[in-house]
């Protein structure tokens, strides 16, 4: 089971940090990842975080946003910072055992939390 929180209203170039809480059958070596869904538009990858903490980021949010993962507490976290109007989005935390080469795909993950409503004002 995964938590997500921290979502909210903030104005362009604000910040965010996203948590998600995982429990239940996930594991500290699982990959664990943000995806976000925006109105109208399909659910896309945003980042993921490898067990290692090996990182990788999509092209949009690369040098805005930062994965990172506390094992101790089985959470993981999306700072997001320089926030613009098109970051808004329901972002989604998953968990799973990806093959790396796969893992912007939702399809490489078995577990997701219920997603958290990010609105960016202009």
């Amino acid at each position: 089971q995964l938590q997500a929180s921290g979502g909210g209203l903030v104005q362009a170039g604000g910040s965010l940090r996203l948590s998600c809480a995982a429990s239940g059958r996930t594991r500290v070596t699982y990959y664990m990842a943000w995806f976000r869904q925006a109105p109208e538009k399909e659910r896309e990858f945003v980042a993921t975080i490898t067990g290692g903490r090996h990182t990788i980021y999509a092209d949009s949010v690369k040098g805005r946003f930062t994965i990172s993962r506390d094992n101790a507490k089985n959470t993981v976290y999306l700072q997001m910072n320089s926030l613009k109007p098109e970051d808004t989005a329901v972002y989604y935390c998953a968990a799973g055992q990806p093959i790396f080469s796969q893992s912007f795909q939702e399809s490489a993950y078995s577990y997701w939390g219920q997603g958290t409503q990010v609105t960016v004002s202009s």
